[in-house]
Parts: structure tokens; C-alpha cells; sequence
């Protein structure tokens, strides 16, 4: 696989030029979002955000330009895309493009004196207190992992003082994300970068590196053990598919972004130029079964994810409902929950049964994706091991020393009510070993001997 994962890289945009003059003047002004600790201002051409907690107000890790489209923004690192609407004179919504979802705003009279106050000295202490305190006000999942916030405060604050150096400061924080456990939190300072601690028991994979070594031994045992060749591949090689003897089919996405530049629209071009060629219109109506493998898949557009959904139903669905949370004092209130929708797509799609193999190291947007299909009819079998539990976006903050880190503020619900966040989504038939070094040494792969059983037994009693 020759690209990044998004989740390990922010995806780009497509490359836009401002258009002076075309812009909507109504925008303009400060609003405030629902949920995320957030003001945005609009001025002319130029948005802005400010991230807040109770003790700061700060310029935030983003700024943006208006682009030809009204409403359009496109961050000035090329990193994101988003569109603002009005809903009447005083609420907004904010949408970024990839995303699923969106942002409630409200406006405000005018932008908190607080926030244009020239912030004290970024001594450790105070960095500390920004990064506790924003965690304390977002972070949806404390009780999910029995974690008592305050004691960790009360542990790790004496460790900080004045003459506290930036890497023992570093240590602080990246050993507090470590013992949190949550693959949607990072650290960055200049060079020195901690990103995605998986839950206790994951496969440790450290950075890109790994994660292309480890992408590497699965095609292996993949092409060899399971299809017995070579995969067809689109999209760099992060789409593979197979047809298998007896009628059936194996798809693996290794992520949800990756497959071109461009930013979402180019992603989006290849998946459908993918699906186009693999759900032919004759190979959809006799396929007895799929295969869908998304066990090794570090996430990247939720967008895309859906999009692969409507083109395995034959009806529309309520794939999941997102919220966030939105108050500072109390972890349990949450925004609306918005439902997703999926609808089938125009061209030719695949509504027959499906295995789908997923394991610890389906993170971020794999799993968004998996929670979809859990909701499809017929639902897919769900084989392997659970996911890793970490379905929100990345909520990026700025610390007051210029440092910048990431922690999730939503949950992913199912029609029932039901979040996977933290747990991970179970799967049907467990398979313990799934992508173990002792399986891909023996080039043995149980899950999808298991997947493709389950399908052959389904043709037969013809369900």
C-alpha cells in the first residue's frame, strides 16, 4: 500500500483558489459551536477558530479562506475542507467534507473578552491545567474506562512545576494518553510526536512504518492462504478484490482514504471507479456471498465508508446516529443524535449475504463502517475479534506553549441506543487469533475459513 492512512495523516484537499467578492456577508460574525469548546469567527474571506475551557481561550489549531463556492472554507494547510450554512439569522451549521455529521452553531454578539486578552506565559503548569481541563470537559468515555479524572490530576500535577523542561513535560502528558488508552488522542511538539494508543492488548504498532510492514504480511497470507493469487487492486493498492471458487467474492479495504490526492473527491472518484468495475452487473446478481474484510483498516472518511455501504443494500437505512458531548460539568449530555442514512447507490450493487472479518486494528472509520453493516438487512456475519473502539473524529486543541493534541468528544449510537465506543463492536463468532504473528507465521487464517464456511452453509440452506 503506497498512501497513508487519514488517520495517520490528515487528508488534503482538493486545490481551490479564493475568489474575491464571492462570499456571503450574513456569515459573518462569531459563532458558537454545540458541543466541542469551540468559537468560530467568520470576517470576509477568513474563518477562524478559538478552542475554550473554563480557564482558556486560545487561537485554535486551524484557520481557513472562503473559496469560489459561498459558504466554502478550505483550511490554509490544505488539511480540511468544510462548508457553513445559515439556518436563519442566528444558527448555522458547519459540515466537513469526508465527514459525516454536522456542527450546530449559534451566534454570539461578539467574540468573549476573555478570548482577546493576551494569555499569560505558557509555563508548564499552565500548559498542564489547558490539557487536563479540556479533557475533562470533552472527553465523553471516562466512566466507559473506569477512569477518576481528578485522581489522575492529582497524580501527574506534582510532577509540573515552573522549571519543568519540554521533555519532562512531554513525558507528563504522553504518559497520562498512554494510560488513557484511546486511539483518538495524540501529542505533537515540533519533531517529537505520540499518536494512537490502542487499547490495552492491541498489537502494538508504532506509526505508518508498522503499519505498512504489518499491511504487507496479511496480503501475504491473503493472495497465498485465502484467494490463492493475487489480489486486483485500485486505489494504491488499499482496494484489493478476488473472485473464490463456488461463486463467491473477498473485498478488503486496508482504509477509507489513501486511494488518490485530491482530498475527498478524488478518494471518492477512485472508490466508485473501484466498486464500478468489482460489482459488475453480472457478477452482483450471481455472487452467493461476500467476503468483506476490513481487519487491518486505520480508518480515514466516514463519508467513504457510507458510500461502500449503499452499494451493498437494495434499501435505504439508519446506518448510526453521532452526537457529542456539550456540557463541561457533565459527561452524560450530549447534543442530538443525528441519524446517517444510507441509500443505495444508482449503479449496480450487491445485496446477497456477507461475512464481515474485523479485529482490534479496525480503527477509526472501519468501524464506522462496520457499525453501518451491522444495521444493513441481512445483516453481515460478523467474524474475528472486536474492533479497537474508537469511532470519533479527532477533536484537534492548541496548548498555550504552541504544542497541539487530539482527543474524541463523540459516540456512534445504533437504532437501540447502543455504543461501541471504548468496548469495540463485537463480533459474532469470535476467532482469538485473528492476525496473530503465530497465524500469519503458519500462514493460517481461521477468521476467513470461518467467513467463507458460513457463507458456503448459507447458499446451501439458500439464505
Amino acid at each position: 500500500m503506497a498512501a497513508a492512512p487519514a488517520a495517520m495523516a490528515a487528508p488534503a484537499a482538493a486545490p481551490a483558489t479564493a475568489v474575491a467578492g464571492v462570499r456571503d456577508a450574513a456569515l459573518d460574525g462569531v459563532w458558537q459551536a454545540d458541543g466541542y469548546s469551540t468559537i468560530i469567527t467568520v470576517q470576509g474571506d477568513r474563518l477562524r477558530y478559538f478552542d475554550t475551557t473554563a480557564i482558556s481561550c486560545q487561537a485554535g489549531v486551524m484557520s481557513a479562506e472562503r473559496r469560489a463556492a459561498q459558504g466554502t472554507f478550505v483550511a490554509d494547510d490544505g488539511s480540511r475542507q468544510m462548508t457553513m450554512e445559515l439556518q436563519g439569522r442566528q444558527r448555522a451549521r458547519l459540515r466537513y467534507v469526508g465527514a459525516v455529521g454536522e456542527i450546530g452553531l449559534r451566534r454570539l454578539p461578539a467574540l468573549p473578552s476573555r478570548c482577546s486578552v493576551k494569555a499569560p506565559a505558557a509555563d508548564p503548569v499552565r500548559v498542564f491545567d489547558v490539557f487536563w481541563t479540556t479533557f475533562a470537559e470533552n472527553y465523553p468515555f471516562f466512566a466507559t474506562k473506569g477512569v477518576d479524572w481528578q485522581a489522575v490530576r492529582e497524580r501527574y500535577r506534582p510532577r509540573v512545576g515552573p522549571k519543568t523542561t519540554d521533555a519532562e513535560l512531554f513525558g507528563v502528558l504522553r504518559d497520562i494518553l498512554k494510560e488513557l488508552g484511546d486511539a483518538h488522542t495524540a501529542l505533537r511538539a515540533g519533531k517529537d510526536e505520540f499518536a494512537r494508543p490502542l487499547r490495552p492488548g492491541t498489537r502494538p504498532l508504532d506509526g505508518l512504518p508498522a503499519f505498512m510492514a504489518l499491511n504487507k504480511r496479511v496480503l501475504d497470507l491473503v493472495e497465498k492462504h485465502d484467494v490463492k493469487k493475487p489480489l486486483t487492486t485500485w486505489g494504491r493498492g488499499v482496494i484489493g478484490y478476488a473472485d473464490l471458487p463456488g461463486g463467491f467474492g473477498y473485498l478488503r479495504l486496508a482504509a477509507f482514504d489513501g486511494y488518490a490526492d485530491g482530498g475527498f473527491a478524488a478518494n471518492a472518484a477512485e472508490l466508485d471507479r473501484a466498486l464500478d468495475e468489482i460489482f459488475t452487473p453480472a457478477r452482483a446478481s450471481s455472487l452467493k456471498g461476500l467476503v468483506l474484510d476490513v481487519r487491518l483498516n486505520f480508518g480515514g472518511y466516514d463519508a467513504l465508508g457510507i458510500q461502500l455501504a449503499s452499494r451493498l443494500t437494495g434499501r435505504p437505512y439508519t446506518a448510526y446516529a453521532k452526537q457529542a458531548r456539550n456540557d463541561p460539568s457533565d459527561p452524560s449530555r450530549f447534543t442530538r443524535a443525528l441519524p446517517i442514512r444510507v441509500r443505495p447507490a444508482a449503479g449496480s450493487r450487491y445485496t446477497g449475504p456477507i461475512a464481515l472479518l474485523t479485529s482490534p486494528l479496525t480503527i477509526s472509520a472501519g468501524e464506522t463502517f462496520s457499525q453501518a453493516m451491522t444495521a444493513r438487512t441481512p445483516a453481515p456475519r460478523r467474524i474475528g475479534d472486536a474492533t479497537q473502539g474508537a469511532f470519533s473524529d479527532f477533536l484537534w486543541r492548541t496548548l498555550p506553549n504552541g504544542w497541539t493534541f487530539a482527543l474524541p468528544n463523540e459516540r456512534f449510537l445504533t437504532r437501540q441506543g447502543t455504543s461501541f465506543d471504548v468496548t469495540g463492536i463485537p463480533p459474532q463468532d469470535r476467532i482469538a487469533e485473528t492476525l496473530s504473528d503465530e497465524e500469519l507465521a503458519a500462514g493460517r487464517d481461521a477468521a476467513f475459513d470461518r467467513a467463507l464456511g458460513h457463507l458456503r452453509t448459507a447458499a446451501r440452506s439458500g439464505r
